[in-house]
Parts: structure tokens; C-alpha cells; sequence
């Protein structure tokens, strides 16, 4: 760039003085800075585009190496699926080796809370209420005002 020292830019000073005019210097040094600040945003709009495009750049390469790694990844497991199918049903077809049970041998699964609805209205309403279960729906509104602190008179 160019190297502008502090005696350089006393001399640009003078000559502007005696060209320009003490009247309209100032409001030329004005403009001048204006469009300075304006250049150097530009230039850091310009340095920040050029960034987010390599970033850009980056990023897709990322992303393709992933999605390869994710296809060689799918690739193997369906590999070893059809393999694990295969020796699947080999050992499931030959059921004349010991302690081989055959899948449709099993009993049908029970959910262990069957009779929950019956066991839980089998309970008692003196044991609920002892215990503090509540066997009504209240509302927010009729508890606070079942609550409430009553005034004394």
C-alpha cells in the first residue's frame, strides 16, 4: 500500500490549504472521510462474503464425506442383515438340533396389569378416604375456594 508518514501528510495538508482554500477545506476533508468509511466497509462487506463462501465451500465438502460414510455405513448393515436373514432362517428351518425352539411355540404374551381396572375399584371407599385418595374431580377454582381462609367476624 502506499506508506504515508506524518511529514507526507503535512505536505498533502498544505497543498490542499493553498489549492482548495481555508473556506471549502473543511468540508472537503468531510467528504473525503465519508468516503473512506465507506471504502473500508465495502472492503470488509466484500472480505466477509469471501469468507462465508470458503465456509460455504467447506461445509458441502463436509457434508458429502458424511453422506459417503453414511452410504458405506447403510451398505455393510444391509450386507450383514441379509447375511444374519439367511443364517436366520438355516437354524430356525432346522429344528432337529437340541434346544432349538420353534418361534410359533411360544405362549402369547399377557400384559401383567390385565385386571388393573377391576383391582383398583375393588378398593374399599373408607381405605381411599383414609388414605387420601380422591374419588372426585374438583376444579382449581372450587379447591381455592374450599381452602380459602374464612373471615372472621
Amino acid at each position: 500500500m502506499i506508506d504515508l508518514g506524518v511529514s507526507k501528510i503535512a505536505l498533502i495538508g498544505a497543498v490542499a490549504l493553498v489549492v482548495i482554500g481555508p473556506e471549502k477545506l473543511p468540508r472537503v476533508a468531510r467528504t473525503v472521510g465519508m468516503l473512506l468509511g465507506k471504502a473500508q466497509r465495502y472492503v470488509a462487506d466484500v472480505k466477509q462474503e469471501v469468507s462465508r463462501s470458503m465456509e460455504l465451500d467447506e461445509l458441502k465438502k463436509m457434508k458429502e464425506t458424511v453422506e459417503g460414510a453414511a452410504r458405506d455405513v447403510e451398505n455393510s448393515i444391509q450386507t450383514n442383515a441379509s447375511d444374519f436373514e439367511k443364517s436366520w432362517t438355516e437354524v430356525t428351518s432346522d429344528s432337529s438340533g437340541p434346544g432349538l425352539a420353534r418361534p410359533d411355540a411360544f405362549p402369547e404374551y399377557k400384559h401383567p396389569k390385565k385386571k388393573w381396572r377391576l383391582k383398583t375399584g375393588a378398593t374399599p371407599q373408607w381405605y381411599k378416604a383414609r388414605s387420601g385418595v380422591r374419588t372426585r374431580a374438583q376444579s382449581g377454582a372450587a379447591r381455592v375456594a374450599r381452602f380459602r381462609p374464612t373471615k372472621p367476624r
